[in-house]
């Protein structure tokens, strides 16, 4: 059973205050817990990153992700608990990942979340992956103090709003009229715009993961240097398969190299100002073409009154530039995270969702968010 709660009434909702939410967020590579409070609060933030055991590979191996997420799964979530100086009876709440992710990580995640839910008598609270980035514009400490006082004032997304959720595995557009109510009116129709940052930087012989290698490249470059074509998609969807090609097809002409030539060998004959120039330019770019589909879903969605960027893209420092007038998690929160995680569950439970069977909790793979 929760606490008791003081309760306030804001923007047409019922809100309750002092609860706290322990996140669980085990969907990739990063094993992270988090206690949030009243869904804007972070009383702590744990995460333990793969990144460099995948740096060697190019790229995530799923079981030795499962593997590393079991070793250190419940060290990160006592280490949550201790940083919020939080024993388990001050916890109301469980929220885990459930999908879409990583099969083996997924796993890892649920079966230590349900077995804490039964072992602690805790509601559960399964929570898919891009509505917790989603929910990340919710938590940063310009906002944290946004539900101290009855009047909620604070500097919040308002709805309804426009989500633009652009990461390693998905792109996509989303139309929300209010909490825990999401369409989707724009997605990608082959290639994220995360996967082809990897893609681009493989090809350059930058380091996994793509996207701060390519923001860290770019820097020195020409953004101007090379024109890439920006792809020929209707309505709000997305293409990034095609831009991925245009840079290869682009490097082997600089090159004077048939498009036979192995696309792993060309950051052999790459100068490193020519490195920079493509990084530059495939960035701005990539860049443009997801701001084009914001201002048409603007254009579409009038009455849409905030737009919020989520997701490990929207760490870039050129996005950000881009779009000033959008709301953008803090950057440590912009990959994955368990504050987010608990974010979510709290506008879960605002919205009159009810918790999850631990007994009968279930994975997902691949899941759309509606």
């Amino acid at each position: 059973m929760f606490c008791q709660w003081k309760v306030a009434f804001y923007r047409g909702m019922w809100y309750n205050f002092g609860v706290k939410i322990l996140g669980i967020e085990t969907s990739c590579d990063e094993t992270a817990a988090s206690v949030v409070e009243d869904g804007v609060r972070i009383l702590s933030n744990v995460v333990v990153s793969q990144i460099d055991i995948f740096k060697e590979y190019g790229g995530v191996i799923p079981e030795v992700a499962a593997r590393s997420h079991l070793e250190v799964m419940m060290p990160v979530i006592n280490k949550a608990l201790s940083d919020a100086d939080c024993s388990w009876d001050m916890i109301d709440a469980i929220a885990v990942t459930h999908a879409p992710g990583l099969l083996g990580s997924l796993l890892i995640g649920t079966l230590t979340a349900r077995t804490l839910a039964i072992l602690h008598n805790k509601p559960l609270y399964a929570v898919h992956h891009l509505k917790s980035h989603v929910y990340a514009n919710w938590l940063s400490s310009e906002k944290s103090s946004a539900l101290e006082s009855e009047d909620f004032s604070g500097n919040l997304p308002t709805f309804p709003l426009l989500a633009l959720v652009v990461s390693g595995g998905h792109t996509q557009i989303l139309y929300m009229s209010g909490h825990n109510r999401f369409e989707i009116v724009g997605t990608t129709v082959d290639d994220a715009v995360g996967e082809c940052f990897d893609k681009v930087a493989k090809i350059l012989g930058l380091p996994y993961p793509g996207g701060p290698s390519i923001a860290e490249a770019a820097l020195k470059g020409d953004a101007l240097k090379y024109h890439l074509p920006h792809p020929k998609v209707p309505n709000l969807d997305f293409s990034f398969s095609g831009l991925k090609t245009a840079v290869l097809r682009a490097v082997q002409k600089e090159l004077n190299l048939p498009i036979s030539h192995p696309s792993h060998d060309l950051k052999n004959h790459l100068s490193e100002q020519q490195i920079y120039d493509f990084a530059a330019s495939f960035q701005k770019t990539a860049v443009e073409i997801l701001c084009e589909k914001i201002e048409k879903s603007k254009e579409k969605y009038p009455d849409a009154r905030s737009v919020v960027v989520a997701g490990g893209v929207s760490a870039n420092k050129a996005l950000r530039t881009a779009l000033p007038e959008a709301f953008f998690p803090l950057p440590t929160l912009s990959g994955d995270n368990g504050a987010m995680v608990g974010a979510a569950a709290y506008y879960e439970i605002q919205s009159g969702v009810s918790p999850t069977d631990p007994y009968t909790l279930n994975i997902y793979p691949r899941i759309s968010i509606v």
